[in-house]
């Protein structure tokens, strides 16, 4: 089981008081942080618009900066928005290389096609063509990073025959993978042999339908490259304290805050009519059965959720662990509702607590 922290970059309103240079600079001690203690991985989304919820519109830089700060975690680009109106294909592989080799070849690179009308409808974009420029951008990508010389005419965009430089120096490029919030994707993502990266909770159930399915489907792929990353990463919510109530009121906070920004954009799905955007249905974990008490008791922690003591983390680990699921990105913060030493502290005794249940995870600091 391999751990890594996921960033949204969320701002709370009022934008006053240089807050969203706070909040970067709050990330880059969470990235420093988790080097030190043995996390895997740390993850950047790209978002463009999205008022509170994400401010993450350039996350090359940010996973740069990252990268210059730490020695061993592996940087990731969670995910770059695979369309040409957003990211030209050619720059997209020229600034992976060079953060690639500026990070001394730690790059994971992580492909999507956005998921609000907000996003793609500001660049002026079709969502009803962003998953066909999505797979050309997986088909091409590798190709660019390996091949002296490529020219290329597709569907959303042609190049003579030119050099893509410089060239990453993974071997045979950096692993590829793809942000996961409708079901379908997975299987997406097992027909073209790329990684699976879950960035919407989903229930143990529901989650395990579809890793077992991944996992199926990826043994007779059609890679679009000369490796396959047949791995399955999710997201869940971390805020680990010795105090198991502490842990719950806490923690909810944090992740009910990040729920209502989220909530605020799903809207585009139902109201926006194209096949781009498919309602989520009931796919959320379910909440889990409250204690015996008065109705006015605060709500448990849905299943499956990293929030509690670390006894009930390791539980909650073990069960993802059990279905198939080789990594957990854990959202360590929601638009600042936790302050950044409790975020510092819960990490801390993850690290202590947690992490050593699990071999693949690194060292406790």
């Amino acid at each position: 089981m391999r751990f890594g922290i996921f960033f949204e970059i969320g701002v709370p309103r009022p934008f006053v008081d240089n807050i969203e240079q706070r909040v970067f600079h709050n990330a880059l001690e969470q990235a420093r942080l988790a080097d030190e203690l043995g996390f895997d991985s740390v993850w950047a989304v790209e978002h463009h618009f999205l008022e509170e919820y994400s401010h993450s519109s350039a996350p090359e830089l940010l996973l740069t900066a990252i990268a210059a700060q730490t020695e061993r975690i592996r940087v990731g680009h969670g995910a770059v928005v695979c369309v040409p109106e957003i990211n030209h294909p050619i720059r997209v592989a020229e600034r992976a290389a060079v953060l690639d080799i500026l990070s001394g070849g730690r790059l994971e690179f992580g492909t999507a096609r956005s998921s609000t009308w907000t996003e793609v409808g500001g660049f002026g974009v079709d969502p009803d063509t962003t998953k066909k420029t999505w797979d050309e951008y997986v088909r091409v990508l590798p190709k660019m990073w390996t091949e002296e010389y490529l020219a290329w005419d597709g569907v959303c965009f042609s190049m003579p025959e030119r050099s893509i430089l410089p060239k990453p120096i993974q071997d045979p490029h950096p692993p590829l993978w793809v942000t996961v919030t409708s079901p379908g994707t997975e299987l997406d993502a097992a027909e073209r042999g790329i990684g699976c990266l879950g960035v919407a909770s989903a229930g143990y159930a529901e989650q395990e339908r579809r890793t077992r399915e991944y996992h199926r489907r990826i043994q007779n792929c059609d890679p679009v490259s000369d490796v396959v990353n047949d791995n399955v990463s999710t997201l869940n919510f971390l805020y680990c304290h010795p105090d198991p109530q502490v842990a719950r009121v806490r923690g909810l906070q944090m992740q009910g805050r990040f729920g209502v920004e989220n909530a605020n954009l799903l809207f585009t799905r139902e109201a926006f009519p194209s096949n781009a955007y498919q309602s989520l249905g009931n796919l959320a974990p379910k909440p889990a059965k409250r204690e015996a008490g008065s109705a006015s008791d605060a709500p448990a922690v849905p299943e499956g959720s990293c929030i509690g003591d670390p006894e009930r983390i390791i539980d909650a680990i073990k069960h993802w662990e059990s279905i198939g699921i080789d990594g957990i990105n854990f959202m360590v913060n929601g638009c600042e509702v936790l302050e950044q030493k409790e975020v510092l502290d819960s990490m801390r005794l993850f690290s202590r607590e947690v992490m050593p249940h699990f071999s693949d995870s690194g060292e406790a600091g």
